[in-house]
This record gives C-alpha cells, sequence and structure tokens, in this order.
C-alpha cells in the first residue's frame, strides 16, 4: 500500500512483506505438515527448500544421491512428489518461492502441472523460482550444464511464464549466495547486477519478445539478496541496488515505465556469520541483519526469511522456525516502522555510503563488461577467485582479531545454553528416508505408461536441440510421469556437464605472521617427510557449499602443503583413486549438508580395501554424537564452525600427514 504523509506521517500502514520460512526435509508428506502449520503459525508464503539430488537433477537411486536424500530439503523426483508436497494447499491463492535453480524448468513443470490439476488458473499463479545459474558456479554449486545452456534454460522459463505465468516472478537474480562465498558489498552489488544484463541482454535477443512486450518481463525480475552485521553498509548496499537497477533498466534498456523499473526483493539475512559458539547470540545477529532490509522503505525489502538461531548446529526444529517468524511479526505488527516515509532520506552519512558503493560498483561493472559479460567472467575464472581471496581476507581478520566476532574471537568466557542443550535440539533426517523414497521411486516408474514417458522425453530432447523453448514439453513430461533424474539426463546428453573453476589458483594470501604456526608444523612435516606433505582436499556427494574447503585448500598451500582439491561433486570412490594416484598424506573431507556418516564411511570403507592408511579429517556441521559416530570409522580430526582459526587447522592437518603409520 503506498500511503500519502502528513507531516512526514504516513495516514495509513504500509502493508508489511511477505514472511517466509525456509523449510523442506525428509519427503513430501512430512514437509507438506510443516508447510500448513506454518501458514496456520501467520507465514504468508512458502519457501520451498528441495533437497540436493533434486537440486542437481538425481533421483534417489543414483549413485551421487547416496546419503543425500532429504537432508537439507525436500525429495521432489515425480509428479506424485509435487502433489504431495501441496495437498490441501490452494496454490492459486499461495506465494510460492522455490529454490532451484539447474532443474529450475523442471520444477516450475511439476508445480504448473500440479495447479492444473487443481483447476487453477495458471495466470493467478504467484511466487519464484530463483532460477540464477551465474551464482551457482560461484557459491552453492547445484550447477548441471555449462553457462550458456543454462542462461538459455533460464530465458526459456522468464519468457514462458511472461505469456503462462504473468504474476510469476521466473527469476530471482541472487546476491545472497555471493556474500556467503566471500563476497564484499561492492562485489554483491556489481557480480549481481551483471548477471541481470546478461539476462535481459539474451531475453530481448528472442525473436519471440517484442520491444512492447519487453519492458513487463524487465518489470517481473526480481532478486534475492543478503544482509550482514554492518548493519549501516548492508543497508546502504540496498539503496545502491535501488538506485543502480533503475538507473540500469533506464539507460541500458530504455523502460520508461517507473513501475517497471522497480528493484523487487526478497532476503534471507547471513547464515555465513551465524556461529557454533555461543548460538543464542545468533538471535540478535538475525534481528539487526533483519533491520537493514527493511526499515529503509525505499528499500524494503518485499518477502523477508530468516534462518534459525541454531543452523550452524544442525537442521532446525519447528520451534526454532516460530522463533525466526515471530521476530519478522513483532516488527511488521507491533512497531509504528509501516506508518512512516522513508527514515533515511536526507541522510549525508547514508547518501555519501550510498554514493561510495555506487561507484565502485560501476567501475566493477565496466570491468566485467569489458570482459564480455558476466558468463565470460564466470568462464574464465575471474569472479570465483574474487571470491576466494575476499573471503581469505575476511577469515584472516577474524583470525587476527580484527573482525570481531562476540563469542569466538572475544568474550568466549560463557555459561552453558539451555537452548541448545538435551536430545533433540535439531531436527535429524534418518536413513530409512532415502530407502522409502528409492521404494516410491520403483513404484511410480512400474505403474506409469512407459511409452508415454519416453515419447515426452524425445520431444524434451527436439525442443533443446532445435532451439525451441523447453517449458510445454517439461510439463507434458511431468503429466506423463517423467523423473526428475530422467529429465535432467536427457539435457545433460545434449548440453554436456560442467565443472566450474575452483579459484583456489589465487596468489598467495596469508601474510607471514599469520601462518608462523602453519609454516613451522608444515616445515616440520616436510622434513620428516623428505618432501612437502601432500594434501587431498575432497567435496564427496553434492553438498556444493565450497567456501570451507577453498579457503583450507588456499591456506594449506601458503602454508607450504602440496594440495589437491578437485573441486564439488565427487563420489567415495573417485576420492579414493584419486588419493592414491596422488599418494596422498592426509585427506580432508568438506560435508555441509548433513551426510557426513555415510559418506564418510563409504570412503573410509574404500580406503581399507585399497590398502591405504592414510589419516582422514572431517570439517563440516556436525553434532557432538556425531563426531563421536566419525571416530569411531577412523577419522582422526573432526573440525565444526566453532574452528574458526584455520592456521592451527593446518598446522594439525600438516602433523598428522607426517606421523608415522
Amino acid at each position: 500500500m503506498t500511503a500519502t504523509k502528513t507531516g512526514g506521517q504516513q495516514t495509513a500502514r504500509d502493508k508489511p512483506w511477505i514472511f517466509r520460512t525456509y523449510a523442506g526435509h525428509s519427503d513430501a508428506a512430512e514437509s507438506n505438515k510443516l508447510y500448513r502449520n506454518n501458514l496456520a503459525k501467520g507465514q504468508t508464503g512458502l519457501s520451498v527448500a528441495f533437497d540436493l539430488p533434486t537440486q542437481t537433477g538425481y533421483d534417489p537411486d543414483h549413485v551421487l544421491a547416496r546419503g543425500e536424500v532429504g537432508k537439507v530439503g525436500v525429495p521432489v523426483s515425480h509428479l506424485g512428489d509435487m502433489r504431495a508436497l501441496f495437498e490441501d494447499i490452494p496454490l492459486a491463492q499461495m506465494n510460492t518461492s522455490m529454490t532451484i535453480n539447474a532443474t529450475a524448468a523442471w520444477l516450475l513443470a511439476l508445480y504448473v502441472a500440479v495447479a492444473d490439476e487443481q483447476g487453477a488458473d495458471r495466470k493467478l499463479l504467484q511466487g519464484t523460482t530463483q532460477n540464477d545459474l551465474v551464482k551457482e558456479y560461484l557459491s552453492r554449486g547445484t550447477y548441471v550444464f555449462p553457462p550458456r545452456p543454462s542462461m538459455q534454460l533460464t530465458t526459456d522459463i522468464v519468457v514462458f511464464a511472461a505469456s503462462e505465468l504473468p504474476k510469476w516472478n521466473p527469476t530471482n537474480v541472487c546476491s545472497y549466495h555471493l556474500q556467503e562465498a566471500g563476497a564484499s558489498p561492492v562485489q554483491e552489488l556489481s557480480f549481481a547486477l551483471a548477471t541481470a544484463v546478461a539476462l535481459l541482454d539474451s531475453i530481448r535477443a528472442r525473436a519471440e519478445v517484442s520491444p512492447e512486450e519487453f519492458p513487463g518481463i524487465v518489470g517481473r525480475i526480481s532478486f534475492f539478496v543478503n544482509a550482514g552485521m554492518r548493519f549501516v553498509t548492508e543497508l546502504c548496499k540496498m539503496r545502491a541496488f535501488v538506485e543502480l537497477w533503475d538507473e540500469i533498466t533506464l539507460g541500458r534498456y530504455g523502460v520508461a515505465d517507473e513501475a517497471m523499473r522497480r528493484f523487487r526483493y526478497g532476503v534471507q539475512v547471513n547464515s555465513l556469520g551465524l556461529t557454533e559458539p555461543q548460538p543464542e547470540n545468533n538471535v540478535y545477529r538475525i534481528l539487526i541483519e533483519m533491520l537493514a532490509v527493511t526499515l529503509s522503505r525505499k528499500a524494503r525489502a518485499r518477502a523477508v526469511q530468516l534462518p534459525a538461531w541454531n543452523e550452524a548446529l544442525g537442521l532446525p526444529r519447528p520451534f526454532d522456525q516460530q522463533w525466526s517468524l515471530r521476530m519478522q511479526q513483532v516488527l511488521a505488527y507491533e512497531t509504528d516502522l509501516l506508518e512512516f516515509g522513508d527514515i533515511f532520506d536526507g541522510s549525508t552519512v547514508v547518501d555519501a555510503k550510498v554514493a561510495e558503493l555506487k561507484a565502485a560498483a560501476l567501475e566493477e561493472l565496466a570491468k566485467i563488461d569489458d570482459m564480455g559479460g558476466a558468463l565470460a567472467a564466470v568462464e574464465s575464472g575471474y569472479m570465483k577467485q574474487a571470491l576466494v581471496e575476499n573471503g581469505a581476507r575476511r577469515i584472516e581478520a577474524i583470525e587476527r582479531g580484527e573482525q570481531v566476532v562476540v563469542g569466538v574471537n572475544r568474550f568466549t568466557s560463557s555459561e552453558p545454553s539451555p537452548l541448545s542443550a538435551g536430545e533433540g535440539n535439531v531436527v535429524t533426517v534418518p536413513d530409512s528416508v532415502e530407502i522409502e523414497a528409492i521404494a516410491r521411486l520403483k513404484a511410480w516408474r512400474a505403474a506409469r505408461d512407459t511409452k508415454a514417458a519416453e515419447a515426452a522425453l524425445a520431444d524434451l530432447a527436439s525442443s533443446a536441440r532445435e532451439g525451441r523453448n523447453v517449458m510445454p514439453a517439461s510439463i507434458v513430461c511431468a503429466k506423463v510421469g517423467v523423473t526428475t533424474g530422467e529429465w535432467a539426463q536427457t539435457l545433460r546428453e545434449i548440453f554436456g556437464e560442467y565443472r566450474a573453476p575452483t579459484g583456489v589458483d589465487t596468489k598467495k594470501l596469508g601474510d607471514a605472521a599469520g601462518l608462523a604456526t602453519a609454516r613451522a608444523a608444515v616445515e616440520k612435516a616436510t622434513e620428516r617427510l623428505g618432501r612437502p606433505p601432500r594434501f587431498l582436499v575432497g567435496k564427496p556427494g553434492l553438498d556444493g557449499h565450497s567456501n570451507g574447503a577453498e579457503q583450507i585448500a588456499v591456506r594449506a598451500r601458503d602454508a607450504g602443503m602440496a594440495v589437491s582439491y578437485g573441486g564439488i561433486r565427487q563420489t567415495p570412490e573417485e576420492i579414493v583413486t584419486e588419493a592414491k594416484a596422488q599418494d596422498a598424506d592426509i585427506i580432508g573431507l568438506s560435508i555441509l549438508s548433513g551426510s557426513h556418516l555415510p559418506l564418510v564411511r563409504d570412503v573410509t570403507a574404500r580406503l581399507r580395501v585399497a590398502g591405504m592408511n592414510v589419516p582422514v579429517v572431517v570439517g563440516g556441521i556436525i553434532p557432538p554424537d556425531d563426531e563421536n559416530a566419525l571416530r569411531n570409522m577412523g577419522v582422526a580430526r573432526v573440525y565444526t564452525p566453532k574452528d574458526f582459526a584455520l592456521d592451527g587447522i593446518i598446522a594439525d592437518v600438516a602433523g598428522l600427514a607426517a606421523k608415522e603409520r
């Protein structure tokens, strides 16, 4: 609602933003129950978390899906799963956000198919597919296809939605994950806007998009952003986003209608800064970060989803998610925030910071443009390397105490927290979820019309080869029972698969003083071994959050170790084969998806079969009980988010590598 102002005060309250909770796990039925409970508590939109096999185009019975099914989201393998996910939820009345990228066309096709079954008018469907592949190559790692075919698929969705789903936001250009991977505010602004420019250029080049239709399509492009703890800077970053987007859409694309130039965004505030030590402090962090995207009316989020205070410990419980929802509701309904205009207008401090951020972002945008745009900057590795370097600087600042994190590097003395004590303090997804998902998948395949599924996949392949929009063929595939893995494999055979640059081939980043402990340990190990210790860093399974692995690899290399890091999405078999080929002295496994127990069990078993007595260390979000289970498997060390001092980790690893076995 736009209200008139009288003496600075508005005569009516603005409507609050959409309240969301990012949720989904185990299976469709359990997630449906969770969604309906959250809606009953006052949530006004859904935000669906899909598991990693679904996000990367694998069915639950694929080798890479092992240990990952239902862990960080809900598995959706076919129309039956999507139907169960939204049972008793009328899609024509719902606003649904789906965090899905590489397989966005497929999940949207399933969603449309369920809406058709419900008798919903497609033109009433509201929500968002995240659908930003560029940031996947830089941060989350759930990409499948190379950048240019991926941009083709993203464009297909945007063009299809323009005619068939006019209220749907066909893409979120995401800066959120860039900050999680180490981006500075300027990098977050420039990299996200460069991605948006690449997408708009791709849309404008489509023959089926007329010049008259183009401004309306621009008006449906939305963003998904992050807000960290530097409150003033984050608020100014959002105001800079608003102004830059207005200038780009007017100047570069000639969009005359001001309403079509509005910067429309949803937000999840920073998860990178949530701490395992003294996790109760995360409640304050989340609140402060939320204020950065709600206080400035001109740059206020359209939708907000907040992490839970205990996400650094494991999968949050319904109570933890409710706590974050109530935080939004208290701000929106108990305060007078929505009764006023923008309270930062006229601030010389805010204006100066916005101008500074804009100038630096425009300079970076020009640099990316000179490279050939966002896709070229991804393919060359430029963007990824920049994020890894900036992330390394952040970690070094925390280690040196220059960047204070309460409870981590200052004020560490603490009373025990009753909030995180006892059993059931986080949700644990049982291994039976995967077994049950595979059984349902086999039953689904057996019951469908196989010939109809094969014919639909053949038409999908033809659409992709011929450059036709894949959405109509994908919806037909959904309705005849094609599975997620079959849809993705069909396109893999046409577009190929992609291995993104890792970003670890950077210049040496650590200063001599900061690396003293690690270098001394590496030198001692080198003397004992007669050569630098060989350290294999592995990312088993489908977890694409590679920031931790990259920072460990870079720091170990700077300290003098011989580091091998092949990037994300490796099978346990591939890791053991590589360790044998490299004659590794130690193996480090990074797993943040909750699948550490089955994946580490597989790796250690294969090492024993291969006769390799190589120490294994593991890092991730690992509850205490699981730490004990990993040690019982023979794991030498377990590192969790509380172990922020990388030099200490590297020294530890070097010592283990040189031990006699």
